[in-house]
């Protein structure tokens, strides 16, 4: 078998991969939206349901390693940050809690801002 047919059978095998995991439909959201993802946590035989909602300030990778970031404001005013594979088979669901209106594609600059103005985004109309 010659380099080239090697090569399209590894594409073909990729393509197959990727359209599989893609058929689980999440709901479309974009930077900048607060998001409410359910997530499955495994503690020993117990399986619970655990929710965590924040703004979406990251959406990075393509394909299969495609993954989105999520922050939310904890106690005491402090930042939680949490990456969420797309195709995770840990997602229940994901529910677009707000959609917002932002003008980039990582919101990093919330890191930076306390309090109130951390989670302050406008809406989209």
């Amino acid at each position: 078998m010659s380099q080239e047919e090697e090569n399209k059978e590894e594409k073909k095998s990729e393509n197959i991969i990727d359209s599989d995991i893609s058929k689980k439909s999440l709901s479309e959201f974009r930077v900048g939206d607060t998001i409410k993802v359910n997530y499955k946590i495994i503690e020993g035989e117990k399986v619970r349901t655990q929710p965590y909602q924040g703004i979406v300030i990251a959406i990075k990778g393509s394909g299969v390693s495609k993954t989105f970031t999520v922050r939310k404001i904890g106690a005491d005013g402090v930042g939680v940050e949490r990456i969420f594979p797309f195709h995770s088979p840990n997602i229940e669901g994901i529910r677009i809690v707000k959609k917002g209106k932002v003008r980039r594609a990582k919101l990093y600059y919330l890191r930076d801002r306390v309090g109130k103005k951390a989670t302050r985004i406008k809406e989209k109309a």
